[in-house]
């Protein structure tokens, strides 16, 4: 987002005549910003062959999985729908990851049907894909490397603790159920957390899951996970991707020296490619004054943006309206029966009943973790594409709250 003449823009839009014609809350997501993101991801990883799958949990809209798929990406889905909904973006199934966790065996077997790459995490499920279909079908699996990693508990995934994976300690079971079924274990991934920093973290990782490798002979690639940190603030350290992949591709290289065979890598940023690209735009309706501190109420929450409230992620917070006000401390506050507060004593340019807060790196975990809590509606989404603005998604209303609600004759 730049400020030009007191003014905002984004993609070349003006932020707040986008506003004044879609309405707030609003998502407004860039494509420039998705395209640069895995530009620059797509060349820093350029030492080995690779393919970049997109986890798209962090935003599943179509528009964006579409865009994502001209991009050259492909996709990693951790449910049935993501599934569908990559299919309908036009992904071919083979360019895309089905890594469920804790599911039933019935969406294994309609992810096999429908060509999606099998990636399982679990023992009883590799027996079950063994004992169902020997190995007529690629499948890979999920590492635990039991490395503590990421920048909160609830997205480490990879430490001793985590229900995610099968532990590196079992790699002696792995390679008995693939003898006892003949299993295609066609590749080996990990994913030891999100907003990781250290490059040594990756590397500790990767050398585990290449090491693993070993034991099966049949694996064609290795899929290294995600989990690359985005700056949030000023001054915030974020994942050096160029020494990474420097770093990574020459490890690899030598490992298929010492193989006497190649392989690719696969990579799955969700975050990295999308957080940056939104924002969240509120309205303030109210400036509360107390002993303790100056809230700025607006139309928004947790039922739109609750990463505040779960992870203590920290957003950056512009007064769109007011880019030149004296600088003032606020306390952002949603409009939900709980504490719901975005920001306490955030420094911001002078708030007013009526002016227009953007939240920024609103990206990702945002509108999908969005919900109907106090019966509120989810916003819009709007997608800039090549200087234009679109709808994307259209703002709910009660109705659709009622949609799937039956009445009963009482």
């Amino acid at each position: 987002m730049l400020l030009q003449n007191s003014r905002y823009t984004l993609g070349g839009m003006d932020v707040l005549g986008l506003v004044e014609e879609f309405g707030a809350p609003l998502y407004v997501y860039n494509a420039d910003t998705i395209h640069r993101q895995f530009t620059r991801l797509d060349r820093a990883f350029s030492g080995i062959d690779h393919q970049i799958k997109y986890a798209c949990k962090a935003l599943t809209n179509v528009n964006i999985l579409r865009f994502i798929r001209q991009c050259g990406g492909g996709l990693d889905t951790v449910s049935l729908n993501e599934l569908h909904l990559g299919l309908q973006a036009g992904f071919a199934a083979k360019d895309i990851f089905f890594t469920p966790n804790n599911v039933s065996f019935d969406e294994v077997k309609e992810a096999i049907a429908l060509g999606a790459q099998l990636n399982l995490d679990n023992l009883p499920m590799l027996e079950k894909l063994g004992q169902t279909y020997g190995g007529s079908v690629p499948v890979c699996i999920r590492i635990n490397p039991h490395i503590m990693a990421g920048g909160n508990e609830k997205i480490s995934t990879g430490h001793i603790n985590s229900k995610f994976g099968i532990s590196i300690t079992q790699l002696d079971d792995i390679v008995r159920v693939q003898e006892q079924y003949g299993l295609d274990v066609s590749g080996l991934h990990m994913h030891t957390g999100s907003e990781i920093v250290d490059t040594d973290i990756f590397l500790q990782g990767a050398q585990i899951l290449l090491e693993a490798g070993r034991r099966l002979k049949t694996i064609r690639f290795f899929d290294f996970g995600g989990g690359f940190k985005v700056p949030y603030k000023q001054g915030d350290k974020e994942t050096n991707v160029e020494e990474l992949g420097e770093r990574l591709a020459a490890l690899c290289h030598n490992e298929m020296k010492q193989r006497g065979s190649s392989f690719y890598a696969c990579f799955e940023p969700g975050k990295y490619l999308v957080s940056e690209a939104g924002l969240l735009l509120v309205r303030v309706n109210v400036i509360k004054q107390t002993p303790a501190t100056t809230f700025a109420g607006v139309d928004s929450g947790l039922n739109h943006l609750i990463r505040p409230m779960f992870y203590k992620a920290h957003h950056d917070i512009t007064n769109i309206s007011n880019p030149e006000g004296a600088v003032k401390p606020y306390s952002v506050a949603g409009y939900i029966c709980e504490t719901d507060n975005f920001a306490w004593d955030r420094e911001m340019n002078e708030v007013r009943e009526g002016d227009i807060l953007a939240f920024h790196n609103a990206g990702a975990y945002g509108i999908m973790m969005a919900s109907n809590y106090n019966s509120r509606p989810r916003p819009a989404e709007v997608f800039i594409v090549n200087g234009k603005a679109h709808l994307i998604r259209r703002r709910e209303t009660l109705e659709d709250i009622l949609r799937t609600q039956l009445v009963l004759d009482i």
